[in-house]
């Protein structure tokens, strides 16, 4: 079991004085089987109307702000942390013997639940770049199931080059892999639309991940897949990594904007440039 303290700051600049409508936050982490949060405080300036915490679709911890109808140029969120994680054995399981080997045939009522976890990134189609490489290795490792999890894995790990975006949605597979490149919402995409076009559910997670000793540290993101017999269990392509204790997730969901940390919009009479800087720090204890 391991201990981490979290502390975390998001600051917005705008040009010109602005107003909040209610703003979506996904900062605390999860608790579950394989993690518990131990203490959280949320501090927000300017001070909210409101704040109210709730549970999302997709059962993630979330919490809803309303403002006051003041104008400012600034909006700072902080969050501090400390969460357990116990998930020391990252291949702990029995998986289904009917799951072994590729296509999964997942028995009905299992494959209603997993429908969203199934249809591809964009407009519900597998991305055909996708669809090649999935079939490539599915060759390669003769459709046995973990192996090719783990061969997609090492595969976009060593071959896409990692490159920091703080903003923007996720670009599509396809994209991702002719460029050979991406940030870890990037890669994480790719590797769940290579595994949805085999019929391995998957859902894209956003987290931290606190394995290296660093001061540069950056919100993170890495893909779960269903193995019937093991749950949801963890794929980190950026780092070419099975998820363990190391990481510390968030919220997950089929859709990566799902999970966006800080979701709403402004009110204002003109155009408004925003600046975002944000500070992270993970110290294990």
């Amino acid at each position: 079991m391991s201990s981490y303290q979290i502390d975390h700051s998001i600051n917005y600049t705008y040009s010109q004085p602005v107003t909040f409508a209610p703003h979506q936050l996904r900062l605390r982490p999860r608790s579950n089987l394989h993690q518990s949060v131990t203490a959280f405080a949320l501090s927000i300036l300017p001070t909210p109307q409101k704040i109210v915490e709730s549970v999302d679709l997709d059962g993630n911890d979330s919490i809803v702000i309303w403002f006051d109808n003041y104008p400012t140029t600034n909006l700072q969120i902080h969050t501090k942390s400390t969460v357990s994680t116990n998930l020391t054995d990252p291949f702990n399981y029995l998986l289904e013997p009917w799951a072994a080997n590729l296509p999964i045939d997942y028995p009905r009522s299992m494959s209603q639940q997993l429908q969203p976890y199934l249809i591809g990134y964009l407009a519900g189609s597998i991305d055909p770049i996708a669809a090649e490489v999935a079939g490539e290795i599915w060759n390669t490792v003769e459709g046995n199931t973990l192996s090719f999890l783990s061969k997609l894995n090492q595969r976009i790990y060593h071959t896409c080059k990692y490159s920091l975006r703080q903003t923007g949605a996720a670009l599509p597979p396809g994209i991702v892999w002719k460029n050979r490149s991406g940030s870890c919402r990037d890669l994480t995409v790719l590797f769940i639309e290579v595994c949805r076009a085999v019929g391995l559910a998957g859902r894209f997670v956003s987290g931290y991940e606190a394995g290296a000793e660093s001061d540069d540290r950056h919100l993170h993101a890495w893909a779960e897949i269903y193995l019937p017999g093991a749950g949801w269990r963890g794929y980190d392509p950026t780092h070419g990594l099975v998820v363990a204790e190391s990481h510390i997730a968030i919220a997950s969901s089929p859709l990566p904007a799902q999970t966006t940390p800080v979701e709403g919009k402004l009110r204002t009479l003109g155009m408004v440039s925003t600046e975002m800087s944000y500070r992270l720090s993970i110290e294990k204890t």
